[in-house]
């Protein structure tokens, strides 16, 4: 059974189509009719009440296809069962909008194909409006489409390809995009009957499911009569039609957990029988070789365990393993940016850091070369100090011995001075002396003439005296100044 994924995107592609002025929004008289439509196509009944209450107060204007998303998925695709032709719901949608977007007859393949690209785009691209598929999932078909031709994929076609787009990934297509490139350019050097036998198997395979298929004999249920049908086996039933052309069907055998599958030996001129029950009925059937019997048998068997395991059909458990490695890529490359990030911001801070320490080691190098330059010349200056202390000291030294020496010149100076006072004192005591004795006696002036010329004789001895002290006190002063 469809789900609501993967119903909405083609319901997306015929809301699209009626978005006119591509405003993302569509009128609300034709949504009615487009959900008309819709239910008419998937068998259910619609309810005109519960789209007047989706939309209630949006009486005037177009209405947008997130709100018009909503109303599907609470109005129409719950109420969707498995009684309903799913092909008939793609080509609607296809109708709506494939005459605005491409023209069928500039491309190598017919409408048919177109339709069948198509669908296959609706069940590859992402879950996200605008639909888009990316890179892997193009080239996944691209290789599926090369294998159905009969040749081997190389991809170097695909990669010498510019797929840069206006859309959320550089490397993804829109469907018309898609569709365009298989019909007139990944393929051109084919037969359009060749490409279009490819898009079919492709088709079989991703939309409808069939997991094999080919030509079987049954027996009837009442009688013993053989007839042969063209089998369509899919992962929950095994359908015979009349041709190939899937045209009539002539019957189904449900195909679920409770199914079994199991070789009979030959009977009624029949070889390579195997039967299948389902339910409380057995159906048997007969293939022309036991190889095909055995693949047969095989299939079945795989579809049996896929419904007791609750496992997705083969194509749509390969697309989610797809997307999940998708998701698992963009987690660790989301994870590698933010690693990435994390070191360049730590890079960052530690490249600032170094610089700021660098800046700091340049300012106590210069701080450092300013000190040893005010050392050095504080060194020269305190050696300079020194030797002017020492030179304060010489001359201190000089002095104080200049005033001793001064000193004990003026001591000298005065003892001198001292006996030359007493000297003349005594000297003028003795004229004093002389003078009363010539007042007495003028008589003895005579006398005493000779006594003083002895007594200047005398004298003569002091004077002479004090001249040589005179001269001691010169040469004395003479010697003081010279030191």
């Amino acid at each position: 059974m469809w789900n609501q994924e993967e119903l909405l995107k083609c319901i997306w592609h015929a809301f699209t189509a009626l978005d006119v002025d591509h405003r993302g929004k569509v009128s609300k008289s034709q949504l009615k009719v487009l959900s008309v439509n819709l239910c008419e196509v998937m068998k259910i009944s619609f309810d005109p009440r519960g789209l007047e209450n989706h939309f209630k107060g949006d009486e005037s204007g177009p209405l947008s296809n997130q709100g018009y998303v909503h109303y599907l998925s609470n109005y129409i695709l719950n109420k969707v069962q498995d009684n309903f032709n799913i092909l008939e719901l793609f080509k609607f949608c296809w109708t709506l909008c494939y005459k605005k977007n491409i023209c069928v007859r500039d491309l190598h393949i017919s409408h048919d194909n177109a339709f069948k690209v198509w669908c296959i785009f609706n069940m590859l691209s992402e879950s996200k409006y605008p639909l888009y598929i990316v890179a892997q999932e193009i080239e996944y078909l691209l290789k599926m489409l090369t294998s159905a031709m009969g040749d081997i994929w190389s991809g170097r076609d695909f990669a010498g390809y510019d797929l840069k787009m206006d859309l959320p990934d550089t490397k993804s297509l829109t469907v018309w995009k898609l569709i365009e490139l298989v019909g007139m350019h990944f393929f051109k050097n084919k037969s359009a009957q060749t490409l279009s036998t490819a898009i079919n198997e492709v088709f079989e395979e991703l939309i409808l499911g069939i997991l094999k298929q080919g030509h079987m004999v049954k027996r009837c249920h009442k009688g013993k009569n053989w007839t042969e049908y063209w089998f369509v086996l899919q992962s929950n039933s095994l359908e015979y039609y009349g041709s190939e052309d899937l045209m009539e069907i002539k019957g189904k055998i449900v195909i679920d957990r409770n199914c079994t599958v199991e070789s009979l030996p030959d009977k009624d001129g029949k070889s390579c029988v195997f039967s299948i029950k389902s339910g409380e009925t057995s159906f048997e059937i007969s293939v022309s070789d036991k190889m095909k019997k055995k693949e047969w048998i095989k299939a079945i068997e795989k579809c049996i365990q896929m419904q007791t395991l609750g496992m997705l059909p083969p194509q749509r458990q390969a697309r989610e393993e797809r997307r999940e490695q998708r998701r698992r890529q963009k987690a660790a490359e989301d994870q590698l940016a933010e690693q990435i990030k994390h070191l360049l911001v730590t890079n960052e801070n530690k490249q600032k850091q170094l610089e700021a320490l660098e800046k700091m080691r340049l300012e106590v190098e210069e701080q450092v070369a300013q000190k040893s330059s005010e050392l050095e010349h504080s060194l020269l200056r305190v050696k300079e100090l020194e030797d002017m202390y020492h030179s304060l000291q010489e001359a201190l030294e000089d002095g104080r011995q200049a005033k001793q020496d001064q000193e004990a010149k003026m001591e000298l100076q005065a003892r001198l001075l001292e006996e030359e006072a007493l000297k003349r004192a005594e000297l003028e005591q003795k004229h004093i002396h002389q003078q009363r004795a010539l007042s007495q006696s003028q008589a003895q002036r005579q006398k005493l003439e000779v006594q003083i010329q002895d007594q200047e004789r005398r004298l003569q001895e002091p004077t002479q005296q004090l001249e040589r002290l005179e001269r001691q006190r010169d040469q004395a002063d003479q010697r003081y100044q010279v030191k």
